[in-house]
């Protein structure tokens, strides 16, 4: 039997994806041997499996995730020698023993199933890549109760179905269990959860609506970029839908609707668009883009990325189905202060200079 990782598997007319906004999917692909009997399909996955009991196969065959042949499978369907699996698991990191750490959590909605987690700005959300403690995921485990030494893919673990970036802040859903993992990663795989973000952008956009369809990928010259996909390039479905929440001439206060939920998409799009976040260090918002060239405005803009020094952007509103009773739940954040004042002082900058100089 070979266990392979897929280059090219359409799953229930999907496109299958890593993508660390999208749950996080590990794909794979099986190939029975010649010698195997004729074998239930979830008992032949999960004795080819490490670390994934029979229970967790079926709760992924549940949410349509595995397909035998050009089937989508059901658990009582049988394999044989030379049939082919294709399917995806969502994404556990391993090897990593987790550090419990007591770091004030604000959660915005618990039951059996699931938290949602207001995270502030600053807070990395895994550990790994120099940030091995200090993460949501030290204070969850702390929250939970779990063990020192625990490994990151413990099932007992509380698993994050998704993430924001470390200077992004706002709401991210926390699966308590493998059905809650699976119920959950397969509504953001389907782009079914509703994800509204605000963000404060440069410049002063010409229409009030609009959305921005534009593939992503990583930047072959910056492997911490990404990029609006060349034409020849290999870049995943992106779209951003966007409205006007108030104007101030040099700054727009935006709200940013997802559609698809790529890693950096909403900083992507907008620069692309001419109007990087306000004090994206990485996507050239951390400069002046729009203004004038006078001493006392470049020592106003010093003041406000003082104020709020990462890019404007907030995990506004968070919406789901709940994976246990198919409730539609609904959550919302208020701004954080460091952009509720950088808001306020936009407003009595611009009622102190109602004619803009360019």
């Amino acid at each position: 039997m070979q266990v392979q990782f897929p280059t090219d598997i359409d799953l229930q007319d999907r496109e299958l994806e890593l993508d660390e906004e999208q749950g996080m999917f590990e794909h794979f692909r099986m190939v029975v041997d010649q010698g195997q009997s004729p074998l239930r399909i979830d008992k032949f996955m999960a004795s080819h499996m490490e670390d994934t009991s029979r229970h967790r196969v079926q709760l992924a065959i549940k949410e349509g995730y595995v397909k035998l042949g050009d089937k989508t499978a059901k658990a009582n369907m049988i394999v044989r020698p030379g049939d082919v699996i294709r399917f995806i698991m969502p994404y556990r990191r391993r090897g990593m023993e987790i550090l419990p750490q007591d770091i004030p959590l604000d959660i915005v909605y618990e039951d059996e199933d699931l938290l949602v987690v207001n995270k502030p700005a600053g807070m990395v959300v895994h550990p790994g890549h120099g940030n091995f403690d200090g993460t949501l995921v030290n204070a969850l485990a702390f929250y939970l109760g779990i063990p020192e030494g625990t490994d990151a893919g413990d099932g007992h673990m509380g698993i994050l179905v998704h993430r924001i970036d470390k200077d992004t802040s706002g709401l991210l859903v926390v699966a308590k269990n493998d059905e809650a993992q699976l119920g959950l990663a397969g509504q953001f795989f389907k782009h079914t959860i509703e994800r509204c973000y605000n963000a404060i952008v440069w410049g002063d956009l010409k229409d009030d609506e609009g959305t921005v369809d534009a593939p992503i990928e990583r930047d072959p010259n910056d492997r911490l970029r990404f990029r609006v996909a060349r034409e020849d390039g290999n870049g995943k479905n992106a779209v951003t839908h966007y409205k006007v929440l108030k104007r101030y001439g040099f700054v727009t206060f935006v709200e940013c609707r997802l559609e698809t939920g790529r890693t950096h998409q909403i900083r992507v799009h907008m620069s692309h668009i001419g109007h990087p976040l306000f004090n994206d260090q990485r996507y050239g918002g951390s400069e002046i883009r729009k203004g004038t060239v006078y001493a006392k405005y470049k020592q106003f803009i010093a003041n406000c990325f003082e104020m709020c020094p990462r890019q404007a952007l907030h995990a506004r509103t968070l919406g789901f189905e709940h994976p246990s009773t198919g409730k539609w739940m609904q959550f919302s954040s208020e701004l954080p202060a460091d952009m509720t004042g950088l808001l306020e002082r936009w407003d009595r900058f611009t009622n102190n200079n109602r004619t803009y100089e360019e």
